[in-house]
């Protein structure tokens, strides 16, 4: 039961009040690959780079077994780089600068042996090139979407498509009530399922996350933690842990393995936040993932 990514692979310069790195290694396919990797070994990329991407990312997410049939690489380009600073607000970015390089001509082509893949997550990018990779896949178990600000404001329509063909929504509150020009949380999700989906996942940042179906609301805290390095990748870390384990699980639609994914999503999501770029989950274990997994349930319980 594999799972299929589609999204970019970036190297980011990002400044917090914790210090600045330079071209680090982001993106949200990556993000999103490396969590999964911790709870499924059939993660299928689907991104490209420039020629100027380092080998040691490639030597790191192949290690993680991560497959990179599906990566482009573009001789003579460079890779997509964005640059943003948490210095003033932890909870959002503001972007210095974006160079889209060989990320500008995406055109998602997805390997023959990615295309019967039950697991799909579509990445924040142009719902133009997401509707593009589900005219690819054939009969998937799971369709998963992310989306933001910039493609609820100039690709509405696209978007709109897109979300009658996916199982699952994933955004963050602002962006729920951006789409569905609602101020109530709940009345958004609620709008949101009358668009295609019959689940949305609505990020809170340090607040948590709620899941809405017709029938079944679910919330969980985030887990508390005394300082954040770097916010960067952490909804793309929690997509990743929430899709790994419902495909390790092989499950789709059973409401208490649901649960328990959005809960393994968080607690991945607050390891990355713990370093800069995907620096802690280069050395978390999968016990530790299990042991946050606990408390937090603990936290949860009464």
């Amino acid at each position: 039961m594999g799972v299929l990514v589609v999204g970019s692979v970036a190297l980011d310069t990002v400044e917090t009040l914790e210090g600045k790195v330079e071209d680090s290694l982001g993106g949200s396919a990556t993000y999103f690959s490396v969590a999964a990797s911790f709870f499924h070994q059939q993660i299928h990329l689907v991104g490209v780079v420039g020629d100027d991407f380092p080998s040691e990312h490639v030597d790191f997410l192949s290690k993680r077994g991560i497959d990179l049939q599906g990566l482009e690489q573009i001789t003579g380009g460079k890779t997509f780089r964005w640059g943003g600073s948490y210095v003033s607000d932890l909870n959002a970015a503001e972007t210095e600068f974006t160079d889209l390089n060989v990320f500008s001509d995406f055109d998602p082509r997805l390997p023959d042996t990615y295309q019967d893949t039950p697991y799909v997550f579509l990445a924040n990018i142009n719902p133009e090139l997401q509707l593009r990779v589900l005219e690819q896949v054939h009969h998937p178990k799971l369709v998963v979407c992310d989306t933001m600000n910039l493609w609820i404001d100039i690709s509405r329509p696209a978007l709109m498509e897109t979300l009658k063909q996916v199982d699952i929504l994933i955004l963050n509150d602002g962006e729920a009530k951006q789409l569905t020009e609602k101020k109530n949380l709940i009345q958004a999700g609620k709008e949101i399922l009358t668009y295609g989906p019959s689940r949305v996942v609505i990020k809170k940042g340090e607040h948590g996350a709620i899941s809405l179906t017709e029938s079944e609301f679910f919330a969980v805290p985030a887990y508390p933690l005394t300082s954040v390095f770097d916010p960067t990748g952490a909804g793309d870390s929690f997509a990743g842990g929430f899709m790994g384990y419902l495909a390790a699980q092989n499950q789709s639609n059973d409401e208490q393995t649901i649960r328990q994914a959005i809960v393994y999503g968080t607690v991945v999501a607050s390891f990355n936040v713990e370093d800069f770029s995907l620096n802690r989950q280069r050395t978390l274990t999968r016990q530790e993932i299990d042991d946050r997994f606990n408390r937090l349930k603990g936290i949860a319980h009464f």
